[in-house]
């Protein structure tokens, strides 16, 4: 199959859940979220584009897909850190497997 790409963590699974606790973390959070609002806004008026402007269905569905996209692209990097807390536990587990072998 094809090649398995490896993310390298530097931090910490303790820093990172600090910075989770953060107040900065949180402020990201929050502009994220403005931001996932700001998006369904946006599809709100594609909607009512398409019934008011008759807008062909192909170019709906790029608009809304396209919206859609960004939309969880910023849910998953609100979600990054439990990411890496995942990829370290798996280091960690993957570690003391081979301690064990």
């Amino acid at each position: 199959m094809g090649q398995e790409y490896q993310i390298t963590i530097n931090s910490t699974k303790h820093q990172i859940e600090e910075f989770k606790e953060s107040i900065l973390w949180a402020d990201i959070c929050r502009e994220l979220d403005f931001w996932i609002e700001g998006f369904e806004g946006e599809k709100d008026t594609v909607v009512d584009r398409i019934a008011s402007e008759n807008l062909s269905t192909a170019s709906a569905l790029t608009l809304i897909g396209s919206i859609d996209g960004r939309k969880k692209a910023v849910e998953y990097f609100k979600q990054i850190l439990y990411v890496f807390i995942s990829i370290l536990e798996e280091k960690e587990d993957d570690s003391r497997h081979n301690e064990t072998d």
